[in-house]
């Protein structure tokens, strides 16, 4: 990609009405546009952004036998009310409701509501293709831990809701890129195994896009009674206050705890609680089976016996992981991307006297080295300064910077910058692109 071929190039200020660091970078750096509070345009690079952290959501979920499909946004209101589906829609505050053309006066069951989550589409969905007990068995956990579920259903989809407050950038918003995924089970055993795999796989994505995730007990809100479990990363952009452990790994929100900060661990006894604000990147609950009863839809156990499965939901905030990213890798000169959820691999930025130079010929044909090798590059080309070239490079905050200049070249070679690191060394230009496929 060509910044000199682009319209989204960063900005030379920050939003005057940014309060956290996410939302400042993200817009500054060129990754989203603010269309109104709680509603961004994702531009090119935050659009590479979303991938990449999508596809690393991807490549854990498929590797628990996670089976992605796609969910519609919008439902029809049947699905979310009493008498036909899940109740929820006079008891959701943050369901968005639609109401149709064809809707008749005072005829409210034509109207619609857009996804805020999508129990009350799988649930009859995944149960209504399921009765027979010999699909149950195939999907019941085995005993090998690394294989445990044949079949959990994922949805990686835009959700909305009506938010009150949307605010903190693309942490709260009304319309966000989510990762949700379900399971259903024939004994309560059977979900707290799979929750286990679960947990694990979110612990692994989290530490792949280099964030470090509490798994805080919380409250299940309206999606249950019972305690679930949400993944909150430390930061003072959070609107989650958490109390923890500074010893093992005991986590809980403010919200229910029975504990207060300075006491003793409730858990491992030696470690004393902690408080902070925090960030909510994902979050598990165990719905009972809440949503296959609404729906009146059982299966078939081996014993011939119909039961409502209990049922699992299982999900990840992929915009908000975003700027929690943003949050948390920054320095005072702009984003510091991990490298796998970084928009591109190397920033390649040419100092040059003229479009016909030497310089720009050797720039151009690294770029095309580079692209052609696999390699993903962001290739500054623009009739700029070297000081506004550099410091749009640490504002967008690709891993690599790599430099072409006359004075590089008089020694064949190109300079290669970490970002983040005051150092640079000399690359000869023959070794570049083994350089970065090695």
């Amino acid at each position: 990609m060509r910044l000199n071929e682009t319209f989204a190039r960063p900005l030379r200020q920050p939003p005057s009405d940014a309060t956290t660091r996410n939302h400042q970078l993200l817009v500054q750096g060129a990754f989203v546009d603010q269309l109104m509070a709680g509603v961004y345009t994702y531009l090119p690079l935050g659009l590479r952004v979303l991938n990449k952290i999508s596809d690393i959501i991807r490549e854990e979920m498929n590797a628990i036998h996670g089976e992605e499909l796609l969910l519609p946004l919008l439902h029809p209101s049947e699905i979310w009310r009493d008498d036909k589906g899940s109740g929820g829609w006079n008891t959701v505050d943050v369901l968005f409701k639609v109401r149709s053309r064809n809707d008749k006066p005072g005829d409210e069951h034509t109207s619609y509501a857009l996804a805020q989550s999508e129990e009350e589409v799988i649930a009859p969905l995944f149960l209504g293709r399921v009765f027979s007990s010999n699909y149950m068995n195939h999907i019941k956990p085995p005993k090998d831990p690394w294989n445990p579920f044949v079949r959990a259903p994922y949805n990686i989809q835009w959700k909305f809701r009506d938010e009150l407050r949307a605010k903190s950038g693309i942490l709260r918003g009304r319309e966000f890129l989510m990762k949700d995924m379900y399971s259903f089970h024939e004994t309560q055993e059977d979900l707290d195994e799979f929750y286990e795999v679960v947990k694990k796989a979110y612990i692994r994505t989290f530490k792949k896009f280099g964030l470090t995730a509490k798994v805080t007990e919380a409250s299940g809100g309206s999606f249950s009674d019972k305690i679930s479990y949400e993944f909150e990363v430390l930061t003072d952009a959070g609107e989650d206050v958490i109390y923890y452990c500074d010893k093992c790994d005991y986590c809980v929100e403010d919200e229910i705890a029975e504990v207060n900060p300075g006491d003793k661990c409730p858990r491992c006894g030696e470690g004393k609680l902690k408080e902070a604000k925090a960030a909510e990147v994902g979050n598990v609950f165990d719905l009972g089976d809440k949503y296959p009863k609404a729906f009146d839809r059982k299966i078939t156990r081996a014993d011939n016996k119909q039961v409502y499965p209990v049922m699992g939901c299982y999900g990840i905030g992929i915009s908000r992981a975003m700027g929690v990213i943003a949050e948390k890798h920054n320095d005072e000169n702009g984003l510091v991307w991990p490298e796998a959820v970084a928009p591109f691999s190397v920033h390649l930025v040419v100092l040059r006297e003229g479009d016909k130079s030497k310089t720009r010929y050797e720039a151009d044909k690294l770029y095309a080295d580079l692209e052609k090798a696999g390699v993903e590059v962001l290739y500054d080309d623009r009739n700029e300064s070297a000081g506004v070239k550099f410091a749009d490079a640490d504002l967008i905050g690709i891993p690599n910077r790599l430099t072409v200049s006359r004075k590089t070249l008089d020694q064949q070679s190109a300079e290669l910058k970490r970002r983040g690191s005051s150092k640079t060394k000399l690359v000869p230009l023959k070794d570049v692109v083994k350089h970065f496929q090695g």
